[in-house]
């Protein structure tokens, strides 16, 4: 596969950089040879709403699906940025291309994100086969940005061999993840005083691939065991999951594990790709969301696009107690046929 160059964008850029290709069918080849600097400008464009990108979108995704998707979850602290450092690393060292799309938190005042991930994974920023790409979460519940989906379908129809996705440390809200990402890899601490934590957000639904970081840790150990139990009862309930989903020790800080993690990820690929039943309905899942993103996406953009007043004509009468809620909604949709 071709080396198709690094870019670590979302500062700021001349104008010239901003503008999006106006043929559509030069870009979509553009993306699909590799062209960093114009997915950069296309994913910048999908964050700021540019209108006309759908046709270049709905080309993408019929000619993508070449990536491994892999998500990357867990609270706050666990070392996801440190941990995705040494993936990329292990995984050019395997001769993998590697593109990271990492969530970053907003600002409530000024929607601006952190972008910190970009300075964490900053040792690759020569390297031609990696491509690191913030966005901001916007306040998103679920650890993913609204934008992520379409930014998604631009970075799988590119010659990447495996395309990260890092959510922001949100805990229990980052199920969107299972969503987005094929095979979902959920980092874990040593527990702290709190052994329940981690079946609080019912994680062993969310995770594929279970990671106890900072392995040095001496409750590293009683962690891990936790987690297998936890695993394995949940197995039991769900036997149709096609493997028995691993915990994997690490020690990001000095690459500890990650080779284990890098072929347990492997592996549960090569189970999804296998066709089974459990493989499509997973499938089937993803793209049902992703519908459903772009859904209520649309209908948003087209009340807004209608006018305030003519919504508030609506509402009103509900202040008012002369109409209700239900009522405005099948008013809405109907709206919307026309």
């Amino acid at each position: 596969m071709s080396a198709v160059g690094t870019i670590q964008a979302t500062a700021p850029q001349p104008e010239a950089a901003r503008r999006i290709d106006p043929d559509p069918g030069a870009l979509v080849e553009a993306i699909r040879a590799g062209d960093v600097r114009a997915c950069a400008r296309l994913i910048t464009g999908i964050e700021r709403g540019t209108p006309g990108l759908e046709p270049v979108l709905r080309e993408l995704y019929r000619r993508g699906g070449r990536s491994r998707v892999v998500g990357v979850t867990g609270p706050p602290g666990a070392g996801k940025s440190t941990l995705i450092d040494r993936m990329i690393g292990g995984w050019r060292a395997r001769g993998a291309t590697v593109a990271v799309l990492a969530i970053d938190p907003s600002s409530p005042f000024t929607g601006g994100a952190v972008l910190g991930d970009r300075l964490r994974m900053g040792s690759h920023g020569g390297d031609r086969g990696v491509f690191i790409r913030s966005m901001a979460s916007r306040g998103q519940l679920g650890g993913l940005a609204r934008a992520a989906g379409d930014a998604l379908t631009v970075l799988d129809a590119m010659p990447w061999d495996v395309v990260i996705v890092e959510t922001v440390g949100v805990g229990q809200n980052e199920t969107d993840i299972m969503r987005h990402a094929s095979v979902v890899v959920l980092l874990q601490t040593p527990m702290g005083g709190d052994d329940v934590q981690a079946s609080k957000a019912g994680i062993t639904e969310i995770g594929d691939i279970f990671v106890v970081n900072k392995s040095d840790h001496p409750d590293a150990a009683r962690t891990a065991r936790h987690l297998q139990e936890m695993i394995a009862l949940s197995h039991r309930l769900h036997l149709e999951r096609p493997w028995v989903p691993p915990v994997v020790k690490t020690r990001a800080t000095e690459g500890e594990g990650v080779g284990e993690l890098i072929d347990r990820i492997g592996e549960c690929f090569q189970a999804l790709e296998g066709g089974s039943s459990f493989a499509r309905e997973r499938r089937l899942a993803r793209v049902r969301h992703r519908v459903g993103e772009i859904l209520r996406e649309q209908f948003e953009k087209r009340v807004s696009d209608d006018g305030s007043r003519w919504l508030d004509a609506l509402l009103d009468p509900i202040l008012r107690r002369e109409n209700d809620p239900h009522t405005v909604a099948d008013q809405l949709f109907a709206r919307m046929k026309h």
